[in-house]
């Protein structure tokens, strides 16, 4: 099955890559030696670099997250949330005094004087923004090419098409990594790892999640390799004695890994004596690993992102030259008490994230390892009465040694609930405070990649759509890495 897979995973990456150069006209044969030899020029490097995708699963509500700080924004925000015109909070705002110690302070003021400050809760990720370390990029999500609100309106699917099952979770949280919805079967975090593989001693370490299965580091070749918070997950009988006895366990390790004459049981044992031997690299890698940055207890994202810290520490170890890692944390789909259930999640985040840059620091990859945040979709501005519901463009956090901080990227979108009939100058909102992205996830996704070693000719195979976007008003590279 593996290997069947395998043969599938490598025909649709020479399929893709021969559609993209026979769309341009090139000699096929040549253009593919071509494109195989540019790959590997992209990972040729012989530093170490390792993207961190932080997914919020459910939702998570961008205005409580991201807050608008400026006395007309504010004011309008806190009318919109129940707050009533002061700028005391009720409803679900959250009142402006609570907010002035995570107060934004960028390097280059927004225009317009707007202002934003960050949820209460987040003042880790608040001093990194102010120390440089942290980005913001505002109103970002999921964009087949680029939409005015009229476009979105439009019964022109063809020209305007919109991403698909807009406002599902499970489509959604898909369409965020893999650009499809759910289904999909590869996403752009796994085709940048397939990129990155040759780079790697143990190319199975490329791609690794501490968050179980998710379609985000899957890639035509690269392989998610799964561990759990504790460290590889074992199989006990290879690993322990079986009923307290050496010899069966020993027995037990010889017959899951002999060979055969059968094809399918002899694939088997392959994958399996593969297990047990990636099993045994990362936990030798790992007890070589000491951190001396606390990490916050009771916080499963915290643990989730101290591990891939340590595996990070064990890059030498693994052999790692390139790494695409994913954690998560879920929660955030409150259409209910959104007041008292956020803030516990807004710290988790921040301190998760905070702890986790501190450990790139004293690892010495700060300015190697960049964690950014993504999620199913933002959420209405406009409140159900104790919280939001569904909405689509969000703002995001991006951290590392390598981000252009202390700054806002993107167009930071009016404060506003018109409808489709509302505000002509209001194109970024399609009812209820739902925000029509300005950024697309390939625009964000792109900068990224970049970064991390993907070339400009290769990004069109990792991020489907981002050829329908360019110029001043989508740039293909956000500018928000060094």
């Amino acid at each position: 099955m593996h290997l069947l897979q395998t043969e599938l995973h490598t025909r649709r990456a020479f399929l893709r890559r021969s559609t993209q150069l026979g769309l341009a006209g090139t000699a096929l044969p040549f253009a593919l030696n071509l494109a195989a030899m540019g790959e590997a020029a992209a990972f040729t490097a012989t530093d170490y670099k390792a993207l961190v995708c932080v997914f919020l699963y459910g939702g998570n509500d961008y205005a409580n997250t991201v807050v608008t700080y400026d006395d007309d924004s504010y004011n309008r925000y806190n009318t919109i949330r129940g707050g009533g015109s002061g700028q005391t909070a009720g409803g679900i705002a959250l009142a402006k005094a609570d907010l002035t110690p995570t107060l934004l302070a960028p390097t280059t003021a927004l225009p317009g004087g707007r202002q934003y400050a960050l949820h209460p809760a987040m003042t880790g990720l608040a001093g990194l923004f102010n120390s440089g370390k942290a980005a913001v990029q505002l109103n970002v999500g999921p964009l087949v090419v680029p939409l005015t609100r009229t476009q979105y309106n439009s019964a022109n699917r063809t020209t305007y098409p919109i991403p698909p099952k807009l406002f599902s979770h499970n489509d959604q949280q898909s369409v965020w990594q893999s650009s499809s919805p759910e289904g999909s079967t590869v996403g752009w975090g796994g085709n940048i790892g397939d990129l990155a593989l040759s780079s790697n001693g143990n190319s199975l370490f490329t791609c690794i999640s501490v968050t179980g299965n998710a379609v985000f580091l899957s890639g035509d070749s690269a392989l998610q390799y799964q561990v759990s918070t504790n460290g590889p997950v074992a199989i006990n009988g290879v690993k322990n004695n079986v009923y307290g006895s050496s010899a069966v366990r020993t027995a037990l390790t010889s017959l899951i890994q002999r060979g055969s004459t059968q094809t399918l049981e002899n694939e088997y044992t392959r994958v399996t004596t593969r297990a047990v031997a990636a099993e045994s690299q990362i936990t030798n890698g790992l007890s070589a690993v000491t951190l001396a940055t606390p990490f916050p207890s009771n916080n499963s994202l915290a643990n989730q992102m101290k591990m891939v810290a340590r595996l990070i520490g064990a890059r030498s170890a693994l052999g790692s030259k390139r790494q695409v890692f994913m954690v998560s944390l879920g929660g955030f789909d409150l259409h209910d008490n959104l007041i008292s259930q956020q803030p516990v999640l807004m710290q988790r985040v921040s301190e998760a994230m905070t702890a986790f840059y501190n450990a790139t620091v004293e690892l010495g990859v700060a300015d190697k390892v960049t964690a950014f945040t993504a999620s199913d979709f933002g959420r209405t501005l406009s409140s159900n009465g104790d919280g939001s519901d569904h909405g689509w463009g969000g703002h995001h956090l991006m951290v590392g040694g390598a981000v252009k901080g202390k700054a806002f990227y993107g167009k930071a979108p009016p404060v506003s609930i018109t409808n489709n009939t509302g505000d002509p100058n209001d194109q970024w909102h399609v009812g209820q405070g739902r925000l029509l992205p300005s950024t697309s996830v390939d625009q964000y996704a792109a900068t990224l990649a970049s970064w991390f070693g993907v070339s400009n000719s290769e990004l069109a195979g990792v991020l489907p759509n981002l050829s329908h976007f360019g110029g001043a008003d989508y740039p293909t590279n956000l500018g928000f890495m060094a």
